[in-house]
């Protein structure tokens, strides 16, 4: 008998971990740069030799608290770490150092969107600690080898509550959490890379249940495309197995990404098998009115006030506006350019159009794009006079200051002899032109097939080579056709 899905509803939490863009690691002076040969970012503290003691990496504390006052968290003034104990080969010291049980930031929110309705998702808590190193099982046949350059490269662990019901808001969160760290400039969000890494803890239960059902986690998710199949394949197979009566174990499994199906790794450990205390070698830390102060003065703006500033200020769609600040390079770029013109559904309509599709040619970020930000206010306000039109700017000249950046525009325009012409005796001999070799259109248009202005317009654009100012082209067309 085929199982009702309607009748469970899912319930997810998720815990992302995200590597922190320092230079160096959380607890010593060795490189946190991701890549490098196997073993070369490591010394006798990363390796946990005898004798070494830690000392904190006050930069990685600076953002944690940006990420926390980023999601609306409370920010913990004292803090200490604790030791996370478990045997693993990529764990050098034999344990982990983390903020598990004292996190600095408490709570706190994530704002979403989907399907045209907003949520906030709720935080439990945001902390730091160590990653581990590598275990890298193709390097030889026999043997797993190491690599310990990841080991004590500094992280967040950004927990949700068992917030989200779906993988499309999982898939949501996401985005606008690494969205949040690329603004901030704390993590690259580069998931592919490792660092920004996703654990999706997963349940269901029959509508109208309150109690939580059996939570499965599925492990290292290595994209946002792969959490969302992951939760929507794990979600029905649980449903199903309720369905059947059949019991749920709660196991950590993992996510094949080729057939888009989870396997089991292993039963479940509970938080007091990793047996949690105090770090005997590194002090508290206190978070001071100063910090915190100078910390939130630092913050850049992110993209849900920018978001409002562009639709209640510069009066641009919603759609517009989040487009605009998907990424903070592009909303940058674009807040240049509106330093030089005011048209900003002008700069919007040729950053999501001309540079856009530049962009994706090239597969290029907008940091890359060779012309600078004045140049596209000068071609806006070429075509706002009447000199250019659109399909001009946008291809010729646009082309062309892409092979001669440092041009200007009226330049390029002249020399390419496609300045449009606004004398009013040129463009009626056009017009005239285009009305004595139409004279069937024309009296079409008389008997009121009104729809033919398209195509006188068009006309005077071939006969004028695109020279013709189409808002005069109209104007004439319009008082010709009338007499």
């Amino acid at each position: 008998m085929a199982v009702n899905y309607e009748i469970y509803e899912t319930v997810i939490g998720l815990e992302v971990h995200a590597q922190l863009l320092t230079n160096s690691k959380l607890f010593c002076g060795d490189s946190a740069a991701f890549g490098g040969e196997p073993n070369t970012h490591i010394s006798p503290i990363t390796l946990g030799h005898p004798g070494t003691l830690p000392k904190l990496n006050k930069k990685a504390v600076e953002y944690a608290i940006k990420m926390g006052l980023a999601c609306h968290c409370e920010i913990s003034r004292n803090n200490y770490f604790a030791r996370k104990n478990y045997f693993y080969p990529d764990l050098p010291k034999g344990y982990q150092v983390s903020q598990h049980t004292t996190p600095v930031c408490i709570g706190g929110y994530v704002t979403i969107q989907v399907a045209g309705t907003q949520k906030n998702i709720q935080l439990n808590r945001i902390h730091m600690e160590e990653d581990a190193g590598k275990s890298l099982h193709d390097v030889d046949p026999y043997n797993t080898a190491v690599d310990y350059n990841r080991a004590g490269v500094p992280l967040v662990e950004i927990v949700t509550e068992p917030d989200l019901a779906s993988g499309e808001e999982a898939y949501a969160y996401l985005t606008e959490l690494r969205k949040l760290v690329r603004y901030l400039g704390i993590c690259d969000g580069n998931m592919e890379e490792g660092s920004m890494r996703c654990d999706a803890n997963i349940s269901v239960r029959k509508k109208g249940d309150t109690k939580l059902g059996t939570k499965v986690e599925v492990k290292n998710l290595n994209s946002i495309r792969n959490v969302k199949r992951a939760i929507e394949h794990e979600s029905k197979r649980l449903m199903e197995l309720l369905d059947k009566g059949e019991p749920i174990i709660q196991q950590t499994r993992s996510f094949d990404a080729s057939n888009g199906t989870t396997f089991a790794l292993r039963t479940k450990e509970e938080a007091n098998d990793y047996r949690y205390f105090a770090d005997p070698d590194l002090t508290p830390f206190r978070v001071t009115n100063e910090m915190l102060q100078e910390i939130r003065a630092s913050l850049p703006a992110l993209p849900e006030e920018r978001i409002a500033r562009y639709i209640q200020q510069l009066q641009l769609p919603e759609y517009d506006a989040r487009i605009l600040t998907d990424e903070k390079e592009t909303a940058d770029y674009f807040e240049q350019v509106i330093e030089h013109t005011t048209n900003y559904k002008a700069v919007a309509n040729w950053l999501q159009g001309p540079v856009k599709s530049w962009m994706n040619e090239h597969n290029q970020s907008i940091t890359a794009f060779p012309i600078q930000a004045p140049v596209i206010a000068r071609l806006i306000a070429l075509v706002d006079a009447g000199q250019l039109n659109f399909s001009s700017a946008s291809t010729r000249i646009f082309n062309a200051l892409l092979q001669q950046p440092g041009k200007d525009p009226l330049e390029l325009a002249k020399e390419l002899n496609l300045l449009q012409d606004s004398d009013e005796g040129n463009v009626s001999l056009w017009v005239e032109q285009v009305l004595n070799n139409m004279p069937e259109k024309v009296a079409e248009y008389r008997k009121g097939k009104k729809g033919l202005i398209g195509l006188f317009v068009g006309e005077v654009k071939k006969v004028s080579k695109g020279k013709a100012d189409p808002k005069l082209t109209n104007d004439i067309l319009l008082k010709k056709l009338q007499q």
